[in-house]
């Protein structure tokens, strides 16, 4: 009986991580004070950015990173694109220093394949966000993932980069106008 409790609880988690996507590990391990105090400074140029400028501007200093998708209302596998408080953009990209090996069995997509960029309305729905991922995954740490939140961008980052790998993408992040 101990053991169906376990299986069940596996899948009601695993079920639960649908609603981030099947792309959608996560966890922050730069620690809550940096997703927080990132998601408070905002600038008006940053509340208007898509994803694919975002991208654009972080791809300038982390130049291993391959843009690998753009998310639409009929390919998104959340299906949160556009929906009331939930991202107005996405994209998602690849990392080349992540070998091909270790991600092979993850789809297209996938943030552990290098990452996404998620942009909100607004700073509070990008936190929100990073904050639900973080939850959903938090007794999970082979879903783990870097989180970034610069006012209404979420920057999410393959756990399979180095900590000092995935801080290029914060700062990066931080960058952005």
């Amino acid at each position: 009986m101990r053991r169906t409790l376990t299986s069940a609880t596996a899948a009601v988690l695993l079920f639960g991580l649908t609603a981030c996507g099947n792309d959608e590990a996560q966890h922050n391990t730069t620690g809550d004070a940096d997703a927080s105090s990132s998601a408070s400074a905002t600038s008006s140029s940053s509340e208007s950015v898509t994803a694919g400028e975002a991208f654009t501007g972080i791809s300038v200093s982390v130049s291993s990173a391959k843009l690998s998708g753009t998310v639409t209302a009929e390919n998104d596998p959340n299906k949160l694109l556009g929906r009331p408080h939930q991202y107005t953009s996405k994209i998602t990209f690849d990392d080349t220093r992540i070998p091909a090996a270790d991600v092979s069995a993850t789809d297209k997509g996938a943030v552990e394949r290098g990452g996404a960029i998620e942009v909100f309305a607004d700073a509070a729905d990008a936190k929100a966000r990073a904050e639900y991922i973080q939850t959903v995954t938090k007794s999970m740490p082979m879903l783990a993932e870097y989180d970034y939140v610069h006012g209404p961008v979420l920057v999410r980052v393959s756990h399979y980069l180095t900590p000092t790998q995935a801080a290029e993408y914060k700062a990066a992040a931080e960058a952005l106008n």
